[in-house]
């Protein structure tokens, strides 16, 4: 069984974590000025965390700004993801207003990745993904915990469930209090992944878990999130220099 992921020209699970960098804006100026200096920076994949746009909810502007992140990004995979205030994001939305959002920009032939939260519900979740694939778009199941680090063989059955809901990437993020949690974070992953026949992301926030960004390859995850200016989530370091320290370690393995 394979573990790799093809989107476009990428290959998701093979050498080095890919690198996604987040959009992070209000305006569809800022957006899109955003875009431009990220796409500098060369990264693997896009995400545009649409809960931060503050006309999210009127979807001919969502298209607009998707138009123009697919001009912008040309064959960079982009990462479609509305955040929710449950889970760490700027904005409240109600399930099915959440499921019809991320079925629509499915729909659009822009995007190639959805994010879809795991505990929105299974019948929803399954719901979103089935509606992803008939598009052609695969899905980031996710769950962050901005609070703690579960218990390990939590983390690994979250994980599971993201899997046997249909997802092509299960993510799993969470808080530590200690470094004994970046410890029972980074030895889930590597259960996880030996278990799970598809590319995972698991991440440990803020500085304390840093290290979780850089030892995907040694671990088990194959994506990581890097920044350019404003970051999406606490512990996020300098894209170009993750990048670097990913390749060293890439080398030296």
């Amino acid at each position: 069984m394979s573990k790799t992921l093809q989107i476009r020209n990428l290959t998701i699970g093979q050498g080095c974590p890919k690198i996604i960098v987040p959009i992070v804006g209000v305006t569809k100026e800022e957006i899109i000025d955003t875009a431009k200096d990220i796409k500098v920076a060369n990264p693997d994949i896009v995400e545009w965390r649409a809960d931060w746009f503050k006309e999210v909810f009127d979807f001919e502007k969502v298209k607009v700004v998707l138009c123009e992140l697919r001009a912008t990004f040309g064959d960079t995979p982009i990462l479609f993801t509305f955040r929710t205030a449950k889970e760490g994001g700027e904005k409240d939305i109600e399930t099915e207003r959440y499921a019809e959002l991320n079925r629509k920009a499915a729909s659009t032939g822009l995007i190639d990745l959805i994010d879809v939260e795991v505990l929105t519900g299974d019948e929803i979740v399954r719901d979103i993904i089935d509606a992803a694939h008939r598009f052609g778009v695969k899905v980031v199941a996710s769950n962050h915990d901005f609070l703690s680090t579960p218990e390990k063989g939590d983390i690994v059955s979250r994980l599971k469930k993201m899997d046997s809901l249909g997802a092509d990437i299960p993510k799993i993020a969470v808080m530590p209090a200690c470094r004994a949690d970046v410890i029972t974070l980074l030895d889930a992953t590597q259960e996880a992944d030996e278990a799970i026949g598809k590319p995972i992301m698991t991440i440990s926030m803020s500085g304390t878990g840093l290290v979780s960004r850089l030892s995907g390859e040694s671990f088990g995850s194959a994506l990581t999130f890097g920044a350019v200016g404003k970051v999406s989530a606490p512990g996020q370091m300098n894209a170009e220099d993750l990048r670097l320290i990913l390749e060293l370690i890439h080398k030296s393995s």
